[in-house]
């Protein structure tokens, strides 16, 4: 199970739509590494001006990886994030997680990051197992 939903929340998602909000306090609470690394790239990114901001450390255990992994295989949590961060995320291999401006998806740098040659390049035996 990726999240740990409250009763209050999954009542009103049986009622009709949730607050977005609501949804994001959700992923931060049940995602603790994967919503602080995405607000961490996010705020790197606000803060410089450079193009992207991206994570190029490993997680520091395979818990940590899932969460990672979790959050960005699902649209609804990629999305809510992107949206809740002002971001566009981009991921290339077990880690590599990047913040983009939300403009950026148009734009050569993150073509090239999110390219098929970019990720041949950001292989290496120890990504085999993630």
């Amino acid at each position: 199970m990726s999240l740990d939903v409250s009763p209050k929340l999954l009542v009103e998602a049986e009622r009709g739509d949730i607050r977005e909000e609501d949804f994001v306090d959700t992923v931060r609470t049940s995602l603790p590494y994967a919503y602080d690394l995405i607000a961490t790239l996010a705020a790197e990114l606000k803060e410089s001006p450079a193009e992207f901001a991206d994570n190029q450390t490993p997680p520091p255990s395979e818990k940590e990886r899932g969460q990672l992994l979790r959050a960005l295989a699902s649209d609804a949590i990629r999305g809510s994030l992107e949206r809740h961060f002002g971001v566009k995320l981009a991921f290339q291999n077990c880690h590599r997680v990047a913040a983009f401006r939300p403009e950026a998806g148009e734009g050569q740098t993150y073509g090239r990051f999110t390219s098929v040659r970019a990720q041949v390049l950001n292989q290496s035996p120890e990504f085999r197992d993630c």
